[in-house]
């Protein structure tokens, strides 16, 4: 691409809304690749993940935050503070609501926090229906009013991550709000998480995968370490990755690992594909479940996991 108009907008949008409000899904339709973890239980995303979405007229970093919800344990509180740290410092805010969802108190204690985002920061909040492709026309006019009665919306804009509708329209109207700036990230930067951190995430997400008990708080994963192997040839590099999933109690190590070691291996491979993907190389993924006694209540441990 050539040098940029002087009218180039470029800054950063978080996108907000309850748990399974297609959050993740969107951030990455907009970007174009798979960046942000989505997974079908809510509270997944921990890290703030960035994508980037560039074009001809602007750039939008995408800051995905973890759902913003009512506190429950240590994890959840510092969660929130996250969540408010990041937006006071992004440019706009797309508020995510499932058209397939009636709009209920959840929604309205996000709306509230918005709402003091406008009045104190000044921050536009552009509201949009998600997941328009799970319901008819009726639902989505009654869906678009509930919204407009919520509260105050720079504009409202309905979409389907999933099928690609109206996607471009809700980049636009997200870029529209943000500041007159040269480009941030040079072209084809997609995101700027360190690969670790996408390594973790495509690993919890892969762990996550069919597991419908308690699961989704209580494992955190760290890569360890990553090192190419050595005495490999320059055509054909293999990179050793070694990955700890840390769970709360043993029970939850059995849940893990499967009976005789199958659900762990079947683990190791999706997240091995979706990592060799992610890299463009071949990789040889290690992975160790280990139990870490309510990490979560731990202040310590939560350091220890990077939270």
């Amino acid at each position: 691409m050539g040098p940029r108009s002087p009218a180039y907008r470029a800054g950063f949008a978080s996108l907000v809304g309850r748990p399974n409000a297609g959050k993740s899904t969107l951030t990455n339709a907009l970007v174009g690749r798979k960046v942000a973890i989505t997974s079908s239980k809510p509270q997944t995303t921990r890290h703030t993940i960035r994508g980037v979405a560039t074009t001809e007229t602007a750039q939008l970093v995408l800051v995905d935050t973890p759902g913003l919800h009512k506190p429950r344990t240590l994890l959840g509180e510092r969660l929130n503070d996250l969540v408010r740290q990041t937006l006071l410092e992004v440019d706009v805010v797309g508020f995510c609501l499932p058209a397939d969802q009636r709009i209920g108190p959840g929604d309205a204690f996000i709306a509230a926090e918005l709402l003091e985002l406008r009045t104190v920061r000044r921050r536009p909040v552009v509201a949009i229906a998600t997941k328009i492709d799970l319901v008819d026309r009726d639902r989505l006019a009654e869906h678009l009013v509930a919204i407009d009665r919520l509260g105050d919306w720079e504009a409202i804009v309905p979409c389907s991550a999933t099928s690609g509708e109206q996607v471009e329209r809700v980049r636009d109207l997200l870029a529209a709000q943000l500041p007159l700036s040269p480009q941030l990230y040079p072209d084809g930067v997609l995101t700027d998480e360190p690969e670790s951190v996408m390594i973790a995430e495509l690993v919890r997400e892969a762990a996550l995968e069919g597991v419908r008990d308690e699961l989704p708080h209580s494992l955190a994963v760290v890569v360890e370490e990553m090192l190419p192997r050595e005495d490999r040839p320059a055509d054909n590099p293999l990179l050793d990755v070694r990955v700890n999933v840390f769970v709360e109690r043993p029970s939850q190590k059995a849940i893990v690992i499967g009976r005789g070691g199958s659900r762990l291996r079947e683990v190791g491979t999706n997240a091995r594909r979706s990592i060799e993907a992610l890299l463009g190389q071949r990789v040889h993924l290690d992975l160790h479940v280990k139990v870490a006694k309510d990490w979560q209540r731990d202040p310590k441990q939560l350091q220890r996991l990077g939270f």
